[in-house]
């Protein structure tokens, strides 16, 4: 794909006009998290937060059958104490900016999603698997420890408590196909197709439609796990009333009315 020193890095889909991938590119280490990746993700992530550009994100893997194996466990054993802890807090802060995006955005999991690469992916609005992939799961108790960025929260609130404890407490690994029967992927890809040509499609679908409605809507959703319905209808009615007088929508109902298809500007 691209020749990048870099191990994590935005870049623009050339012929996708609003869709950026945030990609890693360690593929020696089938994505990894190294102290290195995880500084160049939140530097990644400070930048895509401002980009009004993006309309919407595709976390994926440079190289074919990888997406991210989780921590780097091999500088893990050289890391004090110390360094592990802020390790593992830089992590949540990486993730936490992630889920909170002002853009949609979407993890294309083409090969090994484990412990940190599976919350990686968790902290996305989306995920697609690639049909191939067999290993997706939090394997941290066979390692004497537990889920520490976000999985034993993320995925409890995505796929509930009972299956969220059978999948950690039994540190198992399940296929994409498995993945999708649990509700932890959205989308699995044809045997012919991979996750990211998956997601490059689900992507293209959104960014057609209007860029600050797509962030209204975002927050909105977001927002409805910490409200109760009241005040989470009271917050839908607000996010809806700052998009009256946007310029996409006037575009929208001058182009119903032309019978042609609306050209949004994030205005």
């Amino acid at each position: 794909m691209v020749a990048d020193s870099r191990q994590a890095f935005l870049e623009p889909l050339e012929g996708h006009p609003g869709i950026t991938c945030l990609s890693f590119n360690r593929p020696q280490s089938k994505n990894a998290i190294s102290t290195t990746l995880l500084k160049e993700l939140l530097q990644s992530l400070d930048t895509a937060q401002f980009d009004r550009s993006i309309r919407v994100l595709i976390l994926r893997s440079t190289t074919v059958g990888s997406f991210c194996a989780g921590a780097d466990l091999i500088e893990r054993r050289s890391m004090s104490q110390a360094q592990v802890t802020k390790f593992l807090s830089d992590l949540r802060v990486a993730l936490g900016k992630l889920e909170t995006l002002p853009m949609p955005t979407v993890a294309a999991i083409d090969g090994p999603a484990l412990g940190g690469g599976l919350e990686l992916g968790l902290a996305c609005d989306l995920r697609v698997a690639g049909h191939n992939v067999t290993k997706i799961g939090l394997p941290e108790t066979s390692l004497g420890i537990i889920p520490g960025a976000g999985g034993t929260q993320r995925a409890t609130r995505l796929i509930g408590p009972a299956k969220a404890k059978d999948l950690i407490f039994t540190a198992r690994m399940l296929s994409a196909t498995e993945a999708l029967e649990w509700g932890l992927v959205d989308y699995v890809s044809a045997p012919e197709s991979n996750a990211f040509e998956r997601a490059v499609k689900l992507a293209s679908q959104i960014s057609n439609n209007a860029p600050l409605a797509l962030r209204a809507a975002k927050q909105a959703i977001s927002r409805s796990e910490d409200l109760a319905l009241e005040p989470g209808l009271d917050f839908e009615r607000a996010s809806y009333e700052t998009l009256l007088p946007s310029q996409d929508r006037l575009e929208a109902l001058a182009a119903f009315k032309e019978k042609r298809r609306p050209v949004f500007k994030g205005e």
